[in-house]
């Protein structure tokens, strides 16, 4: 047997309130960069669907800068390193430079590839300038009082450079290296993004005070303002056209704004949102400048990647997915849809032949969802930290019915074919059927996970053991004394036939059980380092994957139980969901790097 990655489905850019998200795309206007968790995508523009993941931070990551040349991308993280590596196939590190002891908010290139300067929140200073492949100092960052929001580097020789921050300053560097030359107080408030031109003629910042002020690009010196009172919101980002006569700003009141710079000319603006959306406030914006068909890719708060073209009203794509880490996975009764839950309490539904995701549409949890279900028909039922289970129906995407309002956190849930949903609750298991409760069950222990099939439910308790019923129409009747292990179970997978029980433990391990006798079948699926968070069994009950918080993906197989494929470092921060996908032959998984990866999985034994 063998497992090898086929696909990354990113996540989305991370976006966080009142601040800003900093976009970065490579030369060509081909792929696009940001950071999510603790890694960073290079995400294809076109084909949004493929991309490359970076893993070298230790910390939560927090923004990305394509160098000109493309070949290199520079990272930084909340721990005030910086990571330069490959922007080919983000394996290979350069080097990694410790510049500030807190968050770095942004970093910028040279013309020449070869110089950095990166900027944040430090204690002792807010940036550092240093070359890329030693991290010899080439300059200091000075002249501010409060952390620095953003930086800009002229690409032309003279070489020079700009940081803007929240003491409401913009400072002017002369370069090489990098010296201050002076300050401008010509905002009000934070001072939240800044660029240079293309051509090196004129810089552009932007800030919480709702305005765009433009200066000469050689001195510094502030020549004019545009779009005074357009914006109603905070301008978090702007972003020039490749022809240096055009800039594009992103702000809080839920719009993206075109000008027209010599004649101070709005020339479109695109509303996203109903009014008064948070979710819809736009915190990032980049124009590929590599591309001629004049697209702009900006980012609204809840991670949504927004294709612009100028004279087209709406976005002609959006793409969505999650930007915190996905902590539960669902997938269709054909195997063609995948459902993922995160844990803010956003939804989406993935399409397996296309790897598009889109975002279930409707009131959808209000924090964490732990758990799905198949409901058959085309439905699928969740459960989150709300309290609340809910219905999602695949053909329109949305969720369906009213939600039913459980009675304590729920911590798994089953359905069976006949339509009930049994649900294991902290002080017990309800059983519903048509969004009605049947009954409650209560246990004198706390349930930690459940699965059913057919008349069979079992539940893992918080101690040692395993609980078996059969479930009728107005009670659970116990069907077998507990079956007791040394740990708790996490997870449990029936097989598709019902003939197996798969339990997964705090301990890593994996017990299989003949659900007839309930004498186990074989405990030698056993690899597993952590607690096991996920098993899935192939359509044929002959093979199953698992996913554990030591971050890896087992393939195992019941036949020749020795026999099994490991996909190590499968998602940073632990595997949450397996999900066998398209006849059995791939298995998609989620984890906390919010990303869906597709594996190819030949040779079952």
């Amino acid at each position: 047997m063998s497992i090898e990655i086929e696909n990354i489905w990113a996540g989305s850019p991370a976006a966080t309130r009142l601040q800003p998200t900093h976009l970065s795309c490579d030369p060509k206007g081909e792929r696009i960069a940001y950071a999510t968790g603790k890694v960073i995508y290079l995400r294809s523009i076109d084909n949004p669907s493929h991309s490359i993941q970076y893993t070298g931070h230790t910390a939560t990551t927090s923004c990305a800068t394509f160098s000109p040349s493309g070949y290199w991308v520079a990272s930084g993280d909340i721990s005030g390193k910086v990571r330069v590596w490959d922007a080919i196939e983000g394996i290979n590190t350069k080097a990694e430079y410790p510049i500030i002891s807190g968050r770095i908010n942004s970093i910028a290139w040279d013309g020449d590839s070869t110089r950095i300067i990166a900027v944040g929140d430090g204690r002792e200073r807010y940036g550092h300038c240093f070359t890329a492949d030693s991290g010899n100092s080439v300059g200091e960052i000075t002249g501010h009082s409060k952390a620095i929001n953003a930086v800009t580097m002229k690409q032309q020789r003279p070489f020079k450079a700009a940081t803007v921050s929240d003491d409401g300053s913009m400072v002017f560097m002369n370069g090489a290296p990098y010296k201050f030359q002076g300050k401008r107080l010509s905002h009000k408030n934070y001072v939240m993004g800044t660029e240079f031109s293309p051509d090196g003629n004129t810089l552009a910042t932007v800030g919480a005070d709702r305005r765009i002020q433009l200066y000469d690009g050689k001195t510094g010196d502030m020549t004019k303002e545009i779009g005074n009172g357009a914006h109603t919101g905070t301008i978090y980002a702007v972003s020039w056209a490749k022809d240096s006569k055009k800039l594009v700003t992103a702000s809080a009141d839920q719009t993206v704004r075109l000008w027209d710079v010599e004649t101070d000319t709005c020339l479109q603006v695109w509303q996203m949102g109903e009014p008064g959306s948070k979710s819809d406030q736009q915190v990032g914006v980049v124009i590929p400048r590599g591309r001629s068909d004049g697209l702009i890719i900006s980012l609204s708060l809840n991670g949504d990647l927004n294709y612009l073209v100028e004279g087209t009203a709406e976005p002609i794509k959006v793409v969505q997915g999650h930007n915190r880490g996905i902590e539960a996975l669902g997938v269709a009764s054909d195997k063609k849809l995948i459902i993922t839950g995160d844990a803010e309490g956003r939804v989406c539904t993935w399409d397996v032949s296309t790897g598009v995701g889109r975002a279930v549409r409707g009131e959808t949890h209000s924090v964490k969802v732990s758990h799905f279900c198949p409901a058959g028909e085309g439905r699928t039922y969740s459960v989150g930290w709300d309290d609340t289970l809910r219905t999602i129906d695949h053909s329109t995407n949305t969720f369906t019915g009213n939600p039913v309002k459980l009675t304590a956190q729920p911590k798994g849930v089953a359905a069976t074919k006949d339509g009930f949903v049994v649900v294991a609750l902290m002080d017990g298991i309800s059983v519903y059927k048509d969004y009605k409760l049947l009954f409650h069950h209560p246990t004198n222990f706390e349930p930690r996970a459940v699965a059913a099939y057919g008349s069979d439910v079992v539940v893992g308790d918080n101690v040692d053991a395993i609980h078996t019923y059969e479930l009728l129409n107005d009670l659970l009747k116990p069907t077998n004394g507990p079956i007791k292990f040394s740990r708790p179970v996490s997870v449990f997978s029936f097989s598709p036939d019902g003939r197996f029980l798969a339990a997964g433990y705090d301990t890593g391990k994996i017990i299989v059980y003949r659900t007839k006798s309930w004498e186990i079948e074989t405990d030698r699926w056993s690899a597993h380092t952590a607690r096991v968070l996920s098993i899935a069994w192939n359509s044929a009950g002959t093979h199953a994957a698992s996913g554990a918080l030591d971050t890896n993906v087992h393939v195992w197989s019941i036949a020749k139980p020795g026999a099994r494929v490991k996909a190590a470092n499968a998602h940073k921060e632990g595997v949450y969901g397996v999900a066998w996908i398209e006849g059995d032959i791939k298995i998609a998984t989620t984890g906390g790097d919010a990303a869906v990866k597709v594996w190819a999985v030949k040779g079952l034994q």
